[in-house]
């Protein structure tokens, strides 16, 4: 049970998911600057920083708020009966205002405008696909190491994005929040309004998926002690 009152788990998702995004836009933009139009070092640019901020991220706020920055996860811990449907709609509120300042931060940083529509096109069964996986992934991730290494939780998050930007055709979003706030960016990280929402309903369907396959999982470990 979470220790901390709902004020402070806000403000720990509000800071947590500004920061993420910020990090995920800026290193966009800082990395296809410096890229010399070389894509693929523009994808890495982008790539290292967000694994790396994940990881602090997740280690700083995850005590105070479980660090879900993520309507996705907010969305599995609601099905595991983690937190209240009530309080889900709130984290799930707080997440998107938060990605939506921290695109507004980037911005601002890199001097952009402050909310722009993207012109990049993502869309199709690829990418769809891409990121069913990249979220089953992601929240396969998180509850694996819950039942088994919880303080390994950060940097299995953080390596499984790292890894995911390039495994992934969709470059591993695996966030509705961070596809909300990514649309509204006209730059390297950025997506077409009217591509995010098939984006989102792949990410939601992929977080029941992978709740419910762990919950398996994890009923199979009574049959195992059952049989002991």
């Amino acid at each position: 049970m979470n220790d901390h009152d709902l004020q402070r788990r806000l403000a720990a998702e509000f800071i947590g998911t500004a920061f993420l995004l910020a990090t995920v836009v800026g290193s966009g933009i800082m990395g296809e600057t410096l890229s010399g139009g070389n894509v693929a070092i523009a994808l890495l640019g982008n790539t290292i920083p967000t694994g790396a901020i994940l990881v602090v991220l997740i280690l700083v706020f995850g005590p105070i708020s479980g660090a879900h920055f993520n309507p996705a996860v907010t969305l599995a811990f609601l099905i595991r009966r983690e937190i209240s449907g009530a309080h889900a709609a709130i984290y799930v509120v707080v997440q998107i205002v938060a990605a939506l300042l921290g695109v507004y931060v980037a911005h601002v940083m890199f001097g952009e405008p402050a909310f722009t529509p993207s012109l990049h096109a993502r869309t199709g069964v690829g990418q769809w696909t891409g990121e069913f996986v990249a979220t089953f992934g992601l929240v396969a991730a998180i509850l694996g190491c819950l039942r088994f290494r919880p303080d390994a939780v950060p940097y299995a998050v953080g390596l499984f994005i790292t890894a995911g930007y390039w495994f992934t055709s969709s470059t591993s979003f695996a966030n509705p929040a961070v596809t909300i706030a990514r649309s509204v960016t006209d730059t390297f990280a950025g997506i077409r309004p009217e591509d995010a929402p098939l984006f989102i309903a792949a990410q939601l369907v992929a977080a029941v998926v992978a709740t419910l396959v762990f919950a398996w999982f994890a009923a199979g470990d009574g049959d195992r002690s059952k049989s002991e």
